[in-house]
């Protein structure tokens, strides 16, 4: 496992309340959160998410999940949301496939446009997963649905008001 924390070079912004009931902070992932390649039991969900405590100013949100131990230059994007309409502040286990109306869900890093549950090569370590939600100062992202994750995160560097995060651990 690395040290990178891909969020350390962006401007600080102020955090806000983050809780999921599919896993807690600095745990490791259930196979409900993990892709079915890597675990028998593995359901691709996306996690259960909530969140409170963001800026009044909030527009929209963002929700990411990154693996910045990935064997690769630039880590694994494992889900990226944007323009999740500013009432929506709960997500249930599995929703990604279900997300509400204006949600743009970008494709990760395995080129589809969905939740990939973590999946860490066999052996290669504990890998953190990064579960962000960004609350933005916009309404719209204005992104283009065949966007990449980092276009994505490129955008939020501009927009994020506050961001909140968990990190969950898997390895095989």
């Amino acid at each position: 496992m690395y040290d990178y924390d891909p969020y350390s070079f962006l401007t600080p912004v102020p955090g806000f309340e983050l809780r999921s009931g599919s896993f807690a902070d600095g745990e490791t992932f259930a196979p409900a959160q993990v892709n079915p390649s890597v675990h028998p039991d593995g359901k691709d969900l996306s996690p259960q998410l909530s969140w409170s405590g963001f800026p009044a100013g909030t527009r929209s949100f963002a929700v990411t999940m990154f693996d910045p131990d990935a064997p690769t230059a630039s880590g694994w994007w494992h889900w990226a949301v944007a323009d999740l309409p500013v009432g929506v502040t709960d997500l249930a286990e599995g929703a990604s496939a279900t997300l509400p109306a204006g949600a743009l869900t970008l494709k990760n890093d395995a080129g589809s446009p969905a939740y990939m549950g973590s999946a860490p090569p066999a052996g290669h370590g504990p890998h953190r997963y990064m579960v962000v939600v960004h609350a933005l100062d916009v309404q719209s992202l204005g992104l283009d649905p065949e966007a990449s994750a980092a276009a994505l995160g490129f955008n939020l560097h501009f927009h994020t008001l506050a961001r909140a995060r968990l990190t969950a651990l898997f390895e095989v």
